[in-house]
């Protein structure tokens, strides 16, 4: 008798824990497996109509002329843990926020300002902080990747927690394969926890690209002491498996190859899984020749020791700037009869590839094929690129006339005479000397939102830009074009971006005619991929494009009802049968999981520049909060049905 009922209390600790867990959002994408799903079935299709803005909370950042730096846009989304919600905000400060008023209860300020603009093109931007528990006093630390700084806050006071590295703060500069300039070593996404690990990638702007700037490694830092446990190279030096991909010694100095994007982990299985960006430079790849591994890979490493157990290239010597942007999602499908533990990685060309998670088999075959050749002299284009054959491309890829924006005769026929002036062609049409219209551009197809995974139907949701690049190869030496410094210019001022160290630069074209896209809309959708099947159970235009819809150009033509809007961030879904999204639009929308119609759109006075997160409050309301705004007009909402 007595053994059952120990029995039974360990199991009622258990079923509360996991309800507890089940209310929180502990981790950036819900939980380590970039799932961005909540249990929370309190709002659905029947009330969602009652939710209404609760409160805001605003960063109250401004342009700081003394250091030349300006917030860029608030894409951040928060952790709730224990009542409290955990922000981080444009310039790298953290908030610690009561979940139901949204009163602000500290805040701490790394001044990553004082270092001046992050040479990005964009200004300063955050997305999310890393929650760790010392399981030997249980204490709860918040650590943020600050520029290049990885700091560790106390939970309960903001304070950094001075025996953690040098008083709180571990320079991510140092231990690097080469000397940088630590004014270019940046960081978008959070890190991710493992254990007592605090596991680090880092940020590197695309317009850096002198010889030696900075390089990706990855790294794995103790929780407590801040010492290093482990590093990988993600471009491998001398004697690494895949330094004889980099030819003419260029594995010495080619930098990015890095992981800006959130990470995953398998925590039962302690498998890390990275995806890995472009090297440099971005669209040219002579100085790099070679198919340039590990770079524009999934890469899955023992978590503990940082040794690498697969790995699956997904562009070889990459062109186009297609590095993989999000979280791989860790999901458990079942393919004809068979459950599977597999990994997810969404891509900008619009493309799910699916792996076993643990061999890093494809789920579905992946052929390579043959892909057009580059005529910018000098560039050795790969000549196959993988192809999965399931599930089918999420969004567009490739460009023929028949896609010219074609609202009237008149409009059609100028955006295809402006389309007859570049290079079309299929998926992997590279740069060129003519210019490239390329599809998908670099907003993607999938961007750092990623995909939000229902394991009750075993759909992947995904928020798609469908936007075009257009790539033209100069040389340096044409007029305005500014050419790099040399071989180890680790001292390169922050302020000299877009500068490269090549023979050739992309001049990227506008795509457009008069203010009017030179493609047809919509420009975005939200698709729902059925995993189980490997294809797509429904694709509807989202959001719309009032920068499109009030162009003058425009006035008088009937036009789609939505345009679609462009942007970056993702989706969340929850058992309530809703898929929240606000990617880039004036407003937050809820979504039929099972058909993709729109049952709720709320207008927002800025744009929802975040991916959304939700959480059971104190008072017992299903809250759902979401990031807006750019600049100096941001703000944190929070919606809820009124009490």
């Amino acid at each position: 008798m007595t053994r059952l009922r120990l029995t039974l209390l360990l199991l009622a600790i258990g079923l509360s824990h996991a309800s507890v867990s089940g209310q929180q959002w502990p981790h950036y994408a819900g939980d380590q497996a970039a799932s961005h799903y909540s249990p929370l079935d309190q709002i659905t299709a029947a009330n969602v109509s009652a939710l209404r803005v609760a409160w805001e909370w605003q960063p109250n950042e401004k342009v700081l002329s003394e250091f030349g730096t300006r917030p860029g846009a608030f894409q951040n989304t928060p952790l709730m843990i224990d009542g409290v919600l955990y922000v981080s905000t444009p310039y790298n400060q953290v908030a610690a926020l009561d979940a139901g008023s949204g009163k602000e209860l500290w805040r701490f300020d790394p001044k990553a300002y004082e270092d001046g603009q992050p040479p990005n093109g964009q200004g300063f931007a955050h997305r999310g902080v890393v929650a760790w528990r010392d399981s030997a006093n249980g204490s709860l630390r918040i650590f943020i990747n600050a520029r290049y700084k990885l700091i560790q806050l106390d939970g309960k006071t903001g304070v950094p927690v001075s025996a953690f590295g040098n008083r709180g703060t571990v320079d991510l500069s140092e231990g690097l394969v080469w000397a940088i300039n630590k004014k270019h070593y940046t960081n978008t996404s959070p890190p991710i926890v493992f254990k007592d690990l605090i596991i680090v990638g880092n940020g590197v702007g695309d317009r850096l690209t002198y010889k030696n700037d900075p390089p990706g490694d990855v790294r794995a830092f103790d929780a407590r002491s801040g010492k290093l446990v482990w590093k990988f190279n993600t471009i491998p030096q001398r004697g690494e498996f895949g330094n004889n991909t980099w030819d003419a010694g260029s594995w010495q100095f080619t930098g990015h190859t890095n992981v800006w994007a959130p990470m995953s982990v398998d925590e039962a299985r302690g498998l890390l899984y990275m995806p890995v960006s472009t090297p440099s430079n971005d669209y040219y790849g002579g100085r790099r020749p070679g198919q340039n591994l590990f770079a524009e890979s999934i890469v899955c490493l023992d978590a503990n020791t940082g040794v690498r157990k697969w790995h699956y290239q997904i562009v070889h010597h990459g062109l186009w700037d297609y590095d993989p942007a999000s979280a791989p999602n860790l999901v458990t499908i079942t393919v004809d009869g068979k459950r599977i533990d597999a990994v997810v990685q969404l891509t900008k060309q619009g493309w799910a590839f699916v792996f076993d998670r643990v061999t890093g088999r494809p789920v579905w075959p992946i052929e390579e094929r043959a892909v057009p050749r580059s005529d910018v002299p000098g560039e050795a284009s790969w000549p196959t690129q993988p192809f999965p054959t399931r599930p089918p491309a999420f969004e567009s890829q490739g460009v023929t006339l028949d896609d010219a924006f074609d609202a009237t005769p008149e409009l059609k026929a100028k955006a295809q005479a402006e389309l007859k002036k570049y290079r079309l062609g299929p998926i992997y049409t590279p740069p060129s000397l003519q210019g490239t219209v390329v599809l998908p551009g670099v907003w993607g197809g999938a961007n750092w939102g990623g995909g939000a995974f229902d394991p009750e139907t075993g759909r992947l949701f995904v928020k798609t830009t469908r936007s075009p690049g257009i790539f033209k190869m100069e040389p340096t030496s044409a007029p305005g074009a500014t050419v790099g410094r040399p071989l180890n210019e680790s001292s390169q001022p922050a302020d000299r971006v877009g500068e490269v160290d090549a023979e050739w630069v992309n001049r990227t074209q506008p795509g457009f005619v008069d203010g009017v896209p030179i493609l047809k809309p919509p420009y975005a959708h939200l698709v729902a991929i059925d995993l189980n099947r490997g294809d797509i159970a429904w694709k509807v235009p989202f959001g719309d494009a009032p920068e499109v819809r009030n162009v003058p150009a425009l006035k008088g033509v009937t036009l789609p009802d939505r345009l679609g809007a462009i942007g970056p961030p993702g989706a969340i879904v929850t058992r309530g049968g809703l898929v929240f999204v606000g990617g880039n639009d004036m407003a937050l929308s809820a979504f039929d999981k099972a058909t993709g119609r729109e049952v709720w759109r709320h207008a927002l006075p800025r744009q929802a520049t975040a991916t959304p997160m939700t959480y059971l409050a104190p008072d017992g309301r299903q809250f759902i909060v979401i990031a807006t705004g750019r600049g100096e007009n941001t703000a944190l909402v929070a919606f809820a049905a009124s009490k």
